[in-house]
C-alpha cells in the first residue's frame, strides 16, 4: 500500500486553476469504476472479514480518517492523503473516529 500526501505532490495549473495528479493509469483491457463513499463513525467496511478485489483500488480521503489493515499491517489515513491497494490484496477499513470519513475511489482492472 502506498500513502501519498496530496499537498506534497507536484502542483500543476495556472492562475485559473490548481491541480494535483495523484494516480495515472491507462488500462488496455478492463473497466474503471469511480465512487464516493461515506463511512460512518464506529463502522467497519466490510462488516465482517476482509475486502478483496480483482482491480487496483485508488482512494482519496476527503474528510475524516480511517484505520486500515492490509496484509497484517495497520495504517492511519486521513483527509488529504491518497492510498493505493493492489488487486488481490485483502484489506479492511475502520472509522474509529467521531466524524464521518468521506472518500473518493477509483477501481481499475
Amino acid at each position: 500500500m502506498d500513502i501519498l500526501n496530496i499537498k506534497d505532490l507536484a502542483q500543476e495549473g495556472n492562475e485559473a486553476y490548481s491541480m494535483h495528479t495523484i494516480f495515472k493509469e491507462q488500462p488496455k483491457d478492463g473497466a474503471v469504476q469511480v465512487g464516493h463513499v461515506i463511512i460512518y463513525p464506529g463502522e467497519t467496511v466490510p462488516l465482517s472479514g476482509f475486502s478483496k478485489h480483482a482491480e487496483n483500488e485508488y482512494s482519496v480521503i476527503v474528510k475524516g480518517s480511517l484505520l486500515t489493515e492490509i496484509d497484517g499491517q495497520q495504517y492511519r489515513v486521513s483527509a488529504g492523503q491518497a492510498t493505493f491497494i493492489p488487486k488481490g490484496e485483502e484489506h479492511i477499513a475502520v472509522n474509529d473516529g467521531e466524524e464521518e470519513c468521506e472518500l473518493v475511489f477509483v477501481m481499475v482492472g
